[in-house]
């Protein structure tokens, strides 16, 4: 967590968190969602808007983290953004070497691998688990058919409790979701 945000946090112990308003799509983009696009419904339903900020993307990065809930959120300062997950809380890329990345650019090592119903590839990592990026799909396979990673059959909807994680935070909430502290 950047050193700011810690401070922040200090500064400010009580600021309310934030709902709704950010999003982690299957390819790890990050998506910004108004009222008007949370209106329209759920995240797999009605992205919002992509950000394109390299900065902010960054930022976002270095300061997302979950709570003891298996929600996962982005510290904005003293204000936690919980964020609306496509799939998994990290989206793999697998690089020519073999060498697998978080979309975060932080380097994790595969330990386990899995395989659901509609054939998405999930890799298993002391971060937590990972969609495989499409894109990388193929270095996958050479993975699994050169006996790297063996996959095992899973339900999606299983991974959710197996690996201990809220795709969606803002379900939770009852009341109308807090904008994000400006």
């Amino acid at each position: 967590m950047d050193a700011i945000v810690k401070q922040a946090l200090a500064k400010w112990p009580n600021v309310p968190h934030c709902y709704g308003w950010l999003g982690l799509d299957a390819r790890g983009n990050w998506y910004m969602r108004d009222d008007r696009t949370q209106a329209q419904g759920a995240f797999k339903v009605a992205k919002g808007s992509l950000l394109r900020h390299d900065k902010l993307i960054e930022f976002i990065q270095r300061n997302y983290d979950q709570d003891d809930q298996g929600q996962w959120f982005f510290q904005n300062g003293p204000q936690r953004v919980y964020v609306e997950l496509e799939i998994a809380p990290w989206v793999w890329r697998i690089l020519d070497d073999g060498v697998v990345c978080a979309h975060s650019g932080e380097v994790v090592e595969p330990t386990g691998c899995l395989l659901d119903e509609e054939g998405k590839l999930y890799l298993v990592t002391s971060r937590g688990l990972g969609l495989v990026h499409t894109q990388d799909v193929g270095l996958a396979a050479e993975a699994i058919e050169t006996g790297r990673w063996e996959p095992e059959d899973v339900l999606a909807g299983d991974l959710p409790a197996r690996f201990g994680y809220v795709p969606s935070p803002a379900a939770g909430q009852s009341s109308k979701p807090t904008q994000p502290a400006s």
